[in-house]
């Protein structure tokens, strides 16, 4: 994906009123932010509210009732959604438009000033609207083909609030607080900004300490056990992307019943 020009578009606006349908925090969010910034705007509206006099909609609902949203509006007006997985034909058959904010957003609103947006437009019309929109949130406007659409998205999901649940989880039972946690986290993804995933790999898995890796694996299995397929997945996943993998860039760590301990130990060195 590449990050659109500033000059790529024209600078005459494509919505001139704009309705935000949705009431959760995204709705919310948006809606908000686009009023902030100047947008002579209605919303968030509850679905099926009127939207006459509108001259773009922007759907932020559920992805399951995109499609729902857009058969009840009436004709005439540009409309959006806010999925990053669904493409454009869920919106036929307006003219239509998708922005994406790459962006988490929870009860407490959302900061997307500097984020990145997926944008797409059936028309140039709609891809300048989208564009400006993402350009009036301060927001990196970059065109995401719609059979690029569901990759993206999973990219996006990132899954490292799950991960630092299950960290949260085995630090409170050792005593160390959250808080504890967070300077470790945001130094780890902001080497991961500055280096890129494999230059910033650090830990046992990285250093090839397998004792250290089954020490850590047995200590899951006696007070977490539901985490073990959890940890196994990463670290096999850590072994592929770190320096010294193998030619075919993966590694294995197998384990075997440790009788004396009863729990698995680490083969040293396996490779699948």
């Amino acid at each position: 994906m590449r990050e659109l020009e500033r000059d790529s578009i024209s600078d005459a606006p494509a919505c001139t009123r704009l309705a935000v349908v949705g009431r959760g925090r995204l709705g919310c969010a948006i809606a908000a932010a686009l009023a902030d910034a100047g947008y002579d705007l209605a919303g968030p509206l509850g679905r099926g509210a009127d939207v006459r006099g509108a001259n773009a909609i922007l759907l932020c609902v559920p992805d399951t009732e995109i499609g729902r949203a857009a058969t009840a509006l009436p004709p005439g007006a540009l409309v959006g959604h806010c999925s990053g997985a669904s493409g454009l034909d869920v919106l036929a058959p307006h003219e239509a438009f998708s922005l994406h904010p790459l962006m988490t957003v929870t009860a407490r609103g959302a900061r997307f000033g500097g984020a990145g947006a997926a944008v797409a437009g059936s028309t140039p019309r709609a891809q300048a609207l989208s564009i400006e929109l993402a350009r009036a949130l301060g927001m990196r406007a970059v065109p995401v083909a719609e059979r690029d659409r569901a990759a993206y998205h999973a990219a996006a999901s990132l899954f490292l609030v799950t991960l630092e649940g299950a960290a949260e989880r085995l630090a409170d039972g050792a005593g160390v607080t959250r808080e504890l946690l967070v300077p470790l986290v945001r130094a780890t993804v902001e080497n991961w900004a500055a280096l890129g995933a494999q230059g910033a790999l650090t830990g046992p898995v990285a250093r090839g300490d397998e004792a250290t890796v089954a020490v850590q694996r047995a200590a899951i299995a006696q007070r977490a056990p539901d985490l073990l397929p959890m940890f196994d997945a990463m670290v096999d996943a850590t072994r592929a992307l770190a320096p010294g993998a193998d030619a075919g860039g993966r590694r294995s760590c197998r384990f075997q019943a440790d009788p004396r301990a009863g729990e698995p130990a680490a083969t040293a060195g396996a490779v699948a």
